[in-house]
């Protein structure tokens, strides 16, 4: 038996959920959100937010200077004996996934979204004309429109295929650095390539620096699959990062790790559903259900915005799930195809030594990379850069 109807369920307060429950709720719409923690937490992630994510924050009311979001203005990429940098062409900023979905979700609450915090959902499915989820509580909730936002995690029933690299293992640790190596990072996001993988590094907020990095699993056996000594290995192969932990200390006993990341995914909307009512019977798919984007290219968070705010436009305007689906994939297809392709030769040990060989003779090529993996580069942004939330114009 329901307990309660909505307009639009949300499963997920990531970036993508929350921005999303903000927008309908903002708009009037009956929205409830469904997340599994029941605070503020740490998620894996590079926590770098590009110039149109920022400006997609500002749309929902967030003041990343308020929230001591750090500037990002430049990219320093580091092998054990070689650096190159450049100047990104676009501003940037960094902040703890802590901090900044739990101030999307302060805002679709203040909007009117309803949250429901430390439950999971059980199970979700289509029965006549809606939407009925199953809370570990065992009370439901019926809504007419469904969206996934689980990111990384996949809800039970609705697994994502693999993505174009799927070998590698995520890790993230903050770090709070001796004061010299804080300010030796200063506004750079650092990235460290090693055999097998890559990791970055960046301030964030309070005098805290994310390492956020990938390594395939072949490599990871290397040393037993072990955390405890990949890290002091790594440490030992690359005498930048070595000393930029050299006298800091981690914030966390153990780090936050995540399997199989299906780099390179893209969804397409699926061919066949019957319509009702202008929609699909399948759940609308945002932020890393809908594409899953390599972590160097730093687009991640600003996937999620975009697709948060596109599904806003496509749903109060009445069209389908399955052109929002298509319209999104057609916007993020280039920058995705060209991020993983460079993903598999930053882990690949030969096309490492190649790559840096390049950047050290042109480092401008940093700045082209970082413009040509944004989401704005394949994206028709006319009709979203007209979108304002407030109801007046929905």
């Amino acid at each position: 038996m329901s307990d309660l109807l909505a307009d639009a369920l949300v499963i997920g307060g990531g970036v993508a959920g929350g921005a999303l429950a903000a927008y309908l709720a903002r708009a009037g719409r009956h929205v409830v959100v469904i997340e599994r923690q029941g605070g503020p937490h740490d998620k894996v992630c590079g926590e770098f937010i590009s110039a149109a994510a920022a400006s997609q924050l500002r749309d929902l009311d967030v003041d990343l200077r308020a929230l001591d979001a750090c500037a990002v203005t430049c990219v320093r990429t580091c092998t054990s004996n070689v650096v190159a940098s450049a100047p990104l062409p676009f501003a940037a900023f960094s902040l703890s996934r802590r901090a900044l979905d739990e101030a999307i979700l302060q805002r679709a609450s203040a909007w009117g979204a309803q949250l429901r915090r430390g439950r999971a959902v059980q199970s979700l499915q289509w029965h006549d004309g809606r939407w009925v989820a199953v809370l570990e509580d065992t009370t439901t909730v019926t809504a007419r429109t469904a969206f996934l936002a689980t990111g990384k995690h996949d809800l039970r029933g609705f697994k994502r295929p693999p993505g174009r690299q799927n070998d590698l293992i995520g890790f993230k640790l903050h770090w709070r650095l001796a004061a010299e190596q804080h300010k030796a990072v200063g506004s750079a996001v650092e990235l460290f390539l090693f055999p097998g993988g890559y990791a970055g590094l960046q301030a964030v907020e309070h005098g805290i620096a994310n390492l956020c990095l990938v390594i395939r699993r072949g490599h990871f056996k290397r040393v037993d699959t072990r955390w405890d000594y990949l890290l002091p290995a790594l440490r030992g192969e690359l005498l930048p990062l070595h000393q930029r932990l050299e006298g800091g200390k981690p914030c966390w006993e153990r780090p936050l790790a995540i399997a199989a990341i299906p780099y390179g995914y893209l969804r397409r909307p699926t061919a066949g559903r019957r319509q009702t009512d202008g929609r699909q019977d399948a759940p609308w798919h945002l932020g890393d259900q809908a594409a899953v984007i390599p972590s160097f290219a730093g687009e991640g968070i600003a996937i999620a915005l975009y697709s948060a705010q596109l599904a806003a436009t496509c749903y109060l305007d009445g069209r389908s799930q399955g052109e929002f689906q298509s319209r999104l994939a057609d916007a993020i297809d280039w920058p995705l195809r060209s991020a993983t392709l460079l993903s598999r030769i930053l882990v690949h040990a030969p096309l490492q030594a190649l790559a840096m060989a390049l950047l050290r003779r042109a480092p401008s090529l940093i700045s082209g990379i970082a413009q040509h993996t944004r989401i704005a580069q394949g994206a028709d942004r006319s009709e979203v850069a007209q979108f304002s939330p407030g109801p007046a114009s929905l």
